[in-house]
Order: structure tokens, then sequence, then C-alpha cells
């Protein structure tokens, strides 16, 4: 599987370069975004802008990272969905459990934000 990780202080970026994610490269896509949450990244951003078409096994892994980041009190935000990928989200109804958003740089915006309210929770209790 073909990606790039852009790693930050607060937010990791995984950017998928593959036009499909299928039973090919999912278990690899699900191994990365497990590893990165154990390395500590609890907000993770997945880049889909080169990615056109998702099957089951390709959702399941996009699913996984959704629960670790859940699991680790983070934040899991897809961006940059292509026409058929959102439409396969929304079929599977899945629109109202991921994160989505336009583009990378909302998502690092949304990730920032959901922080900082964590960050405001944590000191008024």
């Amino acid at each position: 599987m073909k990606f790039s990780i852009d790693k930050r202080d607060k937010y990791a970026i995984l950017t998928l370069n593959e036009e499909r994610l299928t039973s090919a490269n999912a278990p690899q896509l699900k191994s990365e975004l497990v590893l990165m949450n154990a390395e500590g990244y609890k907000n993770l951003i997945l880049d889909m802008a080169h990615v056109s078409s998702v099957d089951s096994s390709g959702l399941s892994a996009i699913l996984i990272g959704n629960r670790v980041c859940k699991e680790a009190e983070g934040s899991f935000v897809m961006s940059a969905l292509n026409p058929q990928v959102q439409k396969l989200i929304e079929i599977s109804q899945l629109q109202n459990v991921l994160n989505l958003v336009p583009t990378v740089d909302e998502a690092v915006d949304f990730v920032l934000m959901e922080e900082l309210e964590r960050d405001f929770k944590e000191e008024t209790e």
C-alpha cells in the first residue's frame, strides 16, 4: 500500500496514495492505524483525496481507525472524500459515525478544536 504520514504534536495525517481501498490493501491500513495509535497518536486524519473506491474491507479498516481513536479519547477524521466514496459511506449510514470534512486543513482545525474542548472539560472537572 502506498501512503505517506505527516506526524505533528497533536495529530498525524495519513495520506493514502492508492486509487482503491480494498481487501488487497485494507489490512495494511488497519495495521498502520493501530500502530500510529500505539505510538501515542490519538488524533488521526485520513486523507482520502487519491482514493476513488472503497470496498467492505476498506470500510472495516476505516472503522478500526475510528474505534482506536475513540478508545484513546481522541479524534478520527476523514477528509477529501471522492463523491463515490462519500456515497458509499452514506449508503452504509456511517456519516453519523465518522467525522467527515472536505479538506485536510479543515480536518486539522476539527482535531485542534476537539483537543481544546477535551482540555477545557478536564480543567472544569
